[in-house]
């Protein structure tokens, strides 16, 4: 399937997130936060990341953000996955280039569901 990287500060987001995205049959590179994503991107080459919003450092609309405005990445998709489920927010996610957005807690097929759409 795709290689998908996920950027959680949250070990055990992570872990939850990789193993829905394993048993879907797709490649999971992991990152604790968002420090070097660009050049760990740029090693890595994945059809999309998935990345939490809340986050020390730099967050996930911010790291969003700049991955669109750079040529480079501009074209890989971007799932956020987050806690922050207000209508602003989602709409925030959007203006940032998210092409997708994803409410914690989630089900599996949620994400899996957004992974699609967003790959597609």
């Amino acid at each position: 399937m795709s290689k998908i990287v996920v950027v959680d500060d949250s070990y055990a987001e992570l872990q939850m997130i990789e193993g829905y995205l394993k048993a879907a049959s797709h490649t999971v590179v992991s990152f604790p936060n968002t420090d070097k994503l660009e050049e760990k991107i740029v090693s890595e080459k994945p059809d999309l990341i998935v990345m939490d919003v809340v986050m020390p450092g730099r967050n996930g609309f911010q790291a969003c953000r700049d991955l669109k405005g750079d040529e480079r990445f501009k074209n890989i998709p971007v799932v956020l996955c987050t806690s922050k489920g207000q209508e602003s927010d989602k709409f925030w996610g959007q203006q940032q280039g998210a092409n997708g957005y994803v409410v914690k807690p989630f089900k599996a097929e949620d994400l899996l569901a957004a992974v699609k759409r967003a790959l597609n």
